[in-house]
């Protein structure tokens, strides 16, 4: 099994770094035919603008741009999907936004048209989310956080392709917690990364 681990995050000393490495050390011990690749959106120097050029192939005008074509081939390839972000405004950083913005288009990641009902095309993806946070699970529950994220992240973009989300976690206190914690955690997560239950995924769109 394979899985492509993409970080969001600026700076190569950060714990969503080192949460990155902790995932893909867990994969590793998994189990010897298990591999991972890390896509660092930073040091790629991934452009996350939308522009005509991804207007037009949503429009079905024209094929993706070959950036976002070498990222479809990437995800194409694996097995599960592990995005590991610090969570900027209850949410995660516009680059990573981008980065869906412009791989997941229409006609490979679904297939919407006026006249035909919607077709989601990543029914065989299972991914797995880890926000970082520095606040604690109690602003999350009582500004109702953590549930706004899985409206908007997991739902309304994984669920809008088919894609099923197996895991989604918040590692919070990021800032105040020892971070021995939270990279146990994510050495977890790795190891079970493939041996999480199947989910089942809504056709509502």
């Amino acid at each position: 099994m394979h899985a492509l681990i993409v970080v969001a995050h600026p700076d190569p000393k950060s714990l969503s770094h080192a949460i990155a490495a902790h995932v893909a050390e867990g994969i590793s011990l998994s189990a010897p035919d298990n591999t991972f690749e890390i896509a660092d959106l930073v040091a790629e120097a991934f452009d996350p603008r939308f522009t005509a050029a991804d207007l037009a192939v949503h429009r079905r005008l024209a094929p993706p741009p070959a950036d976002v074509a070498a990222e479809q081939a990437r995800i194409d390839r694996a097995d599960a999907l592990v995005l590991i972000f610090p969570v900027y405004w209850w949410s995660m950083p516009a680059l990573l936004k981008g980065w869906i913005d412009r791989v997941f288009a229409n006609g490979w990641a679904f297939d919407f048209r006026p006249d035909a009902k919607l077709v989601k095309k990543l029914r065989h993806l299972r991914v797995h989310l880890v926000g970082i946070g520095g606040s604690d699970a109690g602003a999350y529950a009582r500004h109702g956080y953590a549930s706004a994220m899985k409206t908007q992240i997991d739902h309304g973009i994984f669920d809008y392709c088919g894609a099923c989300v197996a895991t989604s976690e918040l590692l919070l206190e990021s800032e105040t917690l020892d971070p021995a914690l939270h990279l146990d955690t994510a050495r977890a997560t790795g190891r079970d990364l493939f041996a999480t239950p199947r989910c089942d995924v809504t056709d509502a769109a």
